[in-house]
């Protein structure tokens, strides 16, 4: 059976701790589910990306954790104005 897993990051990929603990997920779907419904608390915590893993596969990520109603400039896109 595979496992399931987060990786929290910060903006420049430094690995964090969650601010709330993660269930450990036996499908896809209830990983995603999970960040669904804690995403916001694990942003306030200092997580700006995650990644997500089946056992040692990473399936994507980095995904950020920040609304996409914020503006954020585009990958590759960003000035110093």
């Amino acid at each position: 059976m595979s496992a399931w897993t987060w990786r929290f990051e910060k903006a420049d990929g430094t690995e964090v701790e969650p601010a709330v603990a993660p269930d450990e997920f036996t499908t896809q779907g209830d990983a995603e589910s999970w960040i669904g419904e804690y995403w916001k608390e694990l942003l306030a915590g200092g997580a700006d990306q995650v990644h997500l893993f089946e056992d040692t596969t990473k399936i994507y990520g980095p995904m950020s954790l920040h609304a996409e109603t914020e503006a954020e400039p585009e990958s590759g896109a960003k000035t110093d104005a």
